[in-house]
């Protein structure tokens, strides 16, 4: 049985669900971005990066305080290792935070930090927390290093993460979140862990459309293979790919992946009922944005469950789909749709 299906958290365990999580990480850099004086912006993108690094390590305080960065930190693999002795771990990181903290070491402001990043004074630190909780309008207790741990442990068992490998991420056996013990290999660790990291894959691809997930499904024959993903919306995406790719990304039930399509071979429809495509993956989504030229446009939108989609198409061919109207606007209902030949596959 999955964790999610058994794991409850205790009443009197204070922490933060998901969304919670997301207000305050959008509150503590829209408070760096307020700072007038390069000081104060130099301090405040510190603490930023500081909070990111807890949010989604998991790490403890003291641990993160600790820390040199110039050989914990592998920004290229994104990962970093946090703890001592047995507690020693290897936790990867998402794109977003490795590409804020190489933005940082590059600029004037990260000058002379290197190594040292981290080393903060710990009561500065909760003060600082605890105010930004606060200016999220969440109780100050909330914002302490401790219960962004407790969240991320929670997260990760609600994202269906076995308990075994949370505690492995974790550094720790607490009963409050493990009630039973699991052995898992660094390699499994690795590959559970890294599903989470829903947008590591696209700043790795031109592609415009990139979903992360895992193998749910294979269908094959003596030449081609249909591969069905998984996504962590828990939408299916199918790519077609020959026998002889499936063997060499060593692709099987369960293995972490994403699919990629570039945004000219994916098409949108705009009146379902009056069009019907043929491609094998459609998606319901809303416009997000409309970018027109008189050669191209690009259209951009988002499912419900929080997929993005990005199409490019002909402004010609877009006029001929739309004749009585001034063409796709934002919050108009429509669906992406791309074939499942065009989909390419990346091993996590």
């Amino acid at each position: 049985m999955s964790p999610f299906e058994t794991f409850a958290v205790p009443e009197n365990m204070r922490h933060l669900p998901t969304e919670a999580l997301d207000v305050l990480e959008r509150g503590f850099w829209q408070w760096r971005d307020e700072a007038k004086r390069a000081d104060r912006l130099r301090s405040r993108t510190r603490i930023c990066l500081l909070f990111e690094l807890l949010r989604y390590s998991g790490a403890r305080l003291g641990e993160v305080l600790a820390l040199d960065d110039r050989r914990a930190v592998d920004i290229e693999k994104m990962q970093i290792f946090v703890g001592k002795g047995a507690q020693k771990r290897c936790v990867p990181l998402p794109e977003k935070l490795c590409r804020e903290l190489r933005k940082f070491a590059a600029s004037p402001a990260g000058t002379g930090l290197a190594g040292e990043l981290f080393h903060l004074d710990p009561g500065y630190v909760r003060r600082m927390f605890y105010a930004r909780a606060e200016q999220c309008g969440l109780p100050r207790e909330l914002g302490a290093p401790q219960v962004l741990r407790r969240s991320r442990a929670i997260e990760l068992l609600r994202s269906g993460v076995p308990l075994g490998v949370v505690q492995e991420i974790l550094g720790q056996s607490s009963a409050d979140l493990v009630s039973v013990f699991q052995n898992w290999s660094k390699h499994d660790v690795q590959d559970i862990v890294r599903r989470m990291a829903v947008d590591a894959a696209p700043l790795r691809s031109s592609a415009r459309n990139v979903f992360s997930g895992h193998v749910a499904e294979i269908r094959r024959d003596g030449v081609m293979a249909e591969v069905v993903l998984e996504t962590v919306f828990g939408q299916h995406v199918s790519a077609v790919i020959t026998v002889e790719s499936l063997e060499a990304l060593q692709l099987d039930i369960g293995v972490p992946v994403s699919a990629s399509i570039k945004a000219p071979l994916v098409d949108v429809v705009f009146d379902a009922k009056g069009r019907v495509s043929s491609a094998s993956n459609c998606f319901a989504a809303e416009i997000t944005g409309v970018r027109r030229s008189e050669v191209l446009s690009e259209i951009t939108g988002r499912s419900i469950d929080g997929m993005r989609f990005c199409a490019l198409l002909a402004s010609s061919v877009l006029d001929e789909q739309q004749p009585e109207q001034d063409g796709p606007s934002a919050g108009q209902s429509v669906c992406f749709c791309f074939k499942a030949l065009s989909v390419v596959l990346h091993t996590l």
